[in-house]
């Protein structure tokens, strides 16, 4: 039975994760491919974090990952808004608040709104995984969610575009709705003609 190390701590978070025996069964449950093989948000996932984690190596003074706040976090965002793709026209524009522009415009480009909020909703799992805890995750913050409605709001009105989501009916209203339009179908249809009276009978005899 061979022992394996556990893979060197990068999270900044003191490591609790034991030598684990592993035994023939879990050599080759861990070689196949649905486990060396992570999803597509999870390669994601470890991307965001990667970029993270150097953002703060790069920041000056260097910060730890325990000493992160929701205000490092906005910085972060901000940052990001260079490598931007989305146009967000400024209120003095004459294209602010039109989906279409007819013509270029020198506003700046911009990170879209749902690229940041499914960025946080990464970072924030990331977080977690790699052993921060749930009361102190800064992507959870309370700044950092009204900074995200605020890019959220501001995006909305500059670009002409809404991002309520449409509300899916439950299962049991849609369920009544087409039990109504079933009964409707069958009043509307024809009756069958009454049988004939007694009279009309002994006439055609």
């Amino acid at each position: 039975m061979d022992l394996v190390s556990p893979p060197p701590n990068t999270s900044g978070f003191p490591s609790s994760s034991p030598t684990v025996p592993t035994t023939p069964t879990a050599r080759a449950s861990s070689s196949s491919p649905s486990a060396t093989t992570p999803s597509r948000y999870e390669s994601q996932k470890r991307r965001d974090w990667n970029t993270f984690c150097q953002y703060l190596r790069n920041h000056r003074p260097p910060l730890s990952l325990p000493m992160c706040s929701g205000a490092h976090v906005l910085e972060f965002l901000r940052y990001l808004d260079q490598f931007g793709k989305t146009k967000v026209h400024n209120q003095n524009c004459p294209f602010f608040g039109l989906p279409n522009p007819p013509a270029p415009c020198p506003c700046p480009l911009r990170q879209a709104w749902g690229s940041l909020d499914a960025l946080i909703g990464r970072l924030r799992a990331a977080y977690e995984e790699h052993g921060g805890r749930p009361e102190a995750n800064p992507f959870g913050a309370r700044a950092v969610r009204i900074f995200l409605r605020e890019v959220r709001d501001f995006q909305a009105k500059a670009r002409g575009v809404s991002y309520d989501k449409k509300r899916k009916r439950p299962k049991q209203q849609q369920q009544q709705q087409q039990q109504k339009v079933t009964l409707n179908d069958n009043n509307n249809v024809t009756p069958p003609p009454p049988p004939p009276s007694d009279h009309q009978s002994a006439a055609n005899e």
